[in-house]
C-alpha cells in the first residue's frame, strides 16, 4: 500500500477520533449548508475527514484501501491525490447545490472522495469482479458502477436511509470525469460503459433539481 493511501487513512482516523470526543471540533468542521454559504468554505474539505462513528470510518477506509491501490498504481501519487480531493470537493459542491434551501443540512464522511476513487478504478478495469454483501455472487465492476449511480439517484429522490447520497453521487461524477481527462483512452476501450454513465450523469444535470421535490 502506497504512502499516500496510508497518510490519508491516518489523517481520517486522527481527525475522526478528535471529532468523536470533541463535539465543538466536530461542529466547527462538519459540512453545513448555512455555514458554507456564510463563507466557511473549509468545511467542504474538512468534513471529508470526519465520521459519525467507527463503522462509518471503517467502511470508508476499507473501500479506500481496496480501490485506492488500483488508482494509485495506474496514475501515480500526484494524480491519485488530484482525483481524491477533486472528488471530495465535487461531492460537497453537489450536496450544496442539492440542499441549498436547507440551511441546517449537514454531513460528514470521506464517501464523496472514496466514491470518486471507486469510479476511477471501475473505469480503468470495468471487468473487475466485486462481491457486495449480502449478495455472495461476483458482479462486474461496470454493473456495480451503473447500479451505484441509479441507486444514489433513487436515494436522493426518496431520502433512503441516513445517507448523504448527494455527496456519493457528486464524488462519483468527479472521479468519472477526471479519470476520462487523465486517461482518454478509456473512452475508446470501454465506449458503451462510458456512454451509459454519461447519459445518466447528463440526465442528472438536467433533472437533478427535481430530485428533492
Amino acid at each position: 500500500m502506497s504512502q499516500i493511501i496510508i497518510g490519508l487513512i491516518i489523517a481520517n482516523v486522527l481527525m475522526s477520533i478528535k471529532g468523536f470526543s470533541d463535539p465543538v471540533f466536530f461542529e466547527r468542521y462538519k459540512f453545513q449548508v448555512q455555514r458554507v454559504l456564510g463563507g466557511e468554505k473549509i468545511r467542504m474539505i474538512s468534513s471529508g475527514f470526519l465520521h459519525v462513528d467507527w463503522l462509518h470510518l471503517g467502511f470508508n477506509m476499507y473501500a479506500l484501501y481496496l480501490f485506492g491501490k488500483v488508482v494509485d498504481s495506474s496514475f501515480g501519487t500526484l494524480n491519485f491525490v488530484l482525483i481524491y480531493f477533486a472528488s471530495l470537493l465535487a461531492g460537497s459542491m453537489y450536496s450544496l447545490y442539492q440542499h441549498k434551501k436547507e440551511p441546517y443540512y449537514s454531513a460528514v464522511g470521506a464517501s464523496g472522495a472514496v466514491s470518486g476513487i471507486i469510479f476511477s478504478s471501475i473505469l480503468l478495469y470495468p471487468s473487475m469482479e466485486l462481491i457486495m454483501l449480502p449478495i455472495p455472487v461476483p458482479i462486474p465492476g461496470y454493473v456495480f458502477g451503473i447500479g451505484y449511480l441509479l441507486y444514489s439517484i433513487y436515494g436522493m429522490k426518496n431520502q433512503v436511509g441516513n445517507i448523504g447520497h448527494s455527496a456519493h453521487l457528486g464524488g462519483a461524477i468527479g472521479g468519472y470525469l477526471i479519470t476520462l481527462v487523465l486517461r482518454p483512452s478509456v473512452i475508446a476501450n470501454h465506449t458503451i460503459m462510458v456512454g451509459i454513465m454519461a447519459l445518466i450523469i447528463t440526465g442528472l444535470f438536467f433533472f437533478g433539481d427535481k430530485l428533492n421535490r
